[in-house]
């Protein structure tokens, strides 16, 4: 892909006042074009109240939970209280987003109407756990304290193009997680209600993606150098919550989130879609994180198969023992 824009200054004159000035076109075309084919929806309906009952408390007659009560599988149950506590953390990304991109504008409206949607997700997670005893109330109420006390910053907080390049990733990657949660479940209820939350997340990171697309025509040396520290240091936001490394590997096993997902799921589509490593008319530092994305990307790959070979491996011994 050549670049047709021209460049509005070297990338030393680029800071982040100019390049969000710069954007606020894309960014409120891009929220039009959001507003037109978002739907609208109601977290209660996607909940079965009808099997929820008291827990004890306050309640003489409250049953005390159980694992035998839920429908869920063992790696559904993980994969939806990691995804629950990555939402609960709500408020920090809010502040960091804003504190980023502003509060004014198509960029503040943007900021406010992304934070409402967002919090329907985590809404509607919390009350089909509940309602469906799919997991320990007490436990996920430890978790969330534990997490949000911790709060959370952004490895990309540093600078407005990382935080665009991440967020066009992480969308795309907790839209994945969301959707395979949901297959893995064992509940049709938990299925139907991951994929309304996926759809809301493709089309955040449709916006994000599409910003993107014109952060590379507007400043490609700069953006080509966040995209490539993104993608080589990426990491899911729930990183910080409490046994988060043991859960991510249980997820990984149960193809909920595993490498090769995120090569072949996560990565490649945005890359892809954006041409990113066909772009030319680089300077020498964009030429260079260009180069060096394409082998992050090759090895992350001969990675992925490994671990590929070591799941079918896995499945295979498990297989064995089922038959024998």
């Amino acid at each position: 892909m050549t670049l047709t824009s021209p460049h509005l200054g070297s990338s030393a004159d680029w800071t982040d006042a100019r390049l969000l000035y710069a954007l606020e076109e894309v960014v409120e075309k891009e929220l039009n074009r959001h507003l037109k084919v978002v739907k609208d929806w109601m977290p209660h309906e996607y909940v079965p109240w009808s099997d929820g009952r008291n827990f004890p408390g306050l309640f003489e007659d409250g049953e005390p939970w159980d694992p035998q009560q839920s429908k869920v599988t063992d790696v559904g149950r993980i994969a939806l209280v990691v995804n629950l506590l990555t939402e609960d953390n709500l408020p920090s990304y809010h502040h960091e987003i804003a504190t980023l991109f502003g509060r004014d504008g198509a960029w503040g409206t943007w900021v406010h109407r992304w934070t409402a949607e967002e919090g329907r997700h985590g809404i509607v997670m919390r009350d089909y756990l509940l309602a469906s005893r799919a997991v320990d109330p007490d436990k996920l109420e430890q978790f969330r304290m534990a997490h949000m006390s911790e709060g959370f910053e952004s490895d990309n907080r540093h600078s407005m193009l990382h935080s665009v390049a991440y967020v066009a990733f992480q969308e795309l990657a907790t839209r994945i997680s969301h959707r395979n949660t949901g297959h893995q479940s064992g509940d049709p209820v938990c299925d139907r209600m991951l994929a309304r939350i996926a759809t809301d997340e493709n089309l955040h990171m449709v916006f994000y993606r599409n910003l993107l697309g014109a952060a590379f025509e507007l400043a490609p040396d700069l953006t080509m150098q966040a995209v490539r520290d993104v993608v080589v240091n990426f990491r899911m936001p729930g990183h910080g919550m409490p046994g988060f490394e043991r859960a991510a590997a249980q997820m990984a096993i149960g193809e909920i989130y595993n490498m090769r997902i995120h090569h072949d799921d996560v990565l490649q589509p945005v890359l892809r879609f954006l041409k990113v490593l066909e772009i030319d008319g680089l300077g020498p530092e964009g030429l260079k994180a260009q180069e060096e994305l394409g082998l992050y990307m090759n090895g992350l790959d001969a990675e992925a198969s490994k671990f590929d070979e070591k799941l079918a491996a896995r499945k295979a011994r498990m297989a064995a023992r089922a038959a024998g």
